[in-house]
């Protein structure tokens, strides 16, 4: 349990410490600049939700430090994301943050729409040359995923483990994929039950 524990508040920090890195370079101008720079987040689940939660932190920071203005929404769904996105770059905010897992084609077209616009997009996918203005990150953490199904591989005393994701995407599929091998390394035979609940944050259903 101490070394699960170990690996998931190193992959808080890691996290922490690779968005704040991420903004510290987006904000970095900035400092130079007469006035603050028009930063918008789009969110799908609430600012206190835990992947969301640093990018939303290092925002403020950067607010209180008088280098950005920031305004956000939370809980946009992602047949409205793109809509909030126009919203935003018509606002004349000059980056727009946020994570379009369930909403990457939309919000690839919008930043299209909007050359002059920086938009910087938690994402599965890759960047693309013909669309320099977006810009994507993701945390790396199936190593620590795996490590975890070794864990849970070796406590299980049923051999069967239930398994929940909010949206079979490749973000969610490549972290079940490393537990559930994690978990194969202690026992081949061990059988998963997996469910997605349509949510990033509903804890009840989940």
């Amino acid at each position: 349990m101490k070394i699960l524990q170990g690996s998931i508040n190193r992959r808080r920090f890691l996290a922490t410490t690779a968005t704040t890195a991420l903004l510290a370079t987006a904000f970095g101008s900035a400092v130079l600049a007469a006035e603050p720079i028009k930063v918008a987040g789009v969110y799908t689940v609430p600012v206190e939700q835990q992947w969301v939660s640093r990018i939303h932190k290092a925002a403020m920071t950067a607010q209180e430090r008088g280098d950005i203005a920031y305004v956000y929404s939370e809980n946009v769904s992602n047949t409205d994301y793109a809509r909030v996105l126009r919203e935003y770059a018509e606002a004349g905010n000059k980056l727009i943050v946020g994570e379009v897992f369930g909403a990457e084609a939309e919000a690839r077209e919008v930043a299209a729409e909007y050359p002059e616009v920086a938009f910087l997009m938690g994402s599965s996918f890759k960047e693309d040359a013909a669309l320099p203005n977006f810009a994507v990150f993701d945390n790396y953490i199936q190593d620590a995923s795996y490590l975890s199904g070794i864990i849970a591989g070796s406590m299980s005393k049923t051999g069967n483990i239930g398994m929940v994701g909010g949206f079979p995407i490749p973000e969610v599929n490549r972290l079940m994929n490393a537990f559930m091998a994690g978990a194969k390394e202690m026992n081949p035979d061990i059988k998963f039950q997996v469910s997605f609940i349509g949510s990033w944050f509903d804890p009840p259903k989940a």
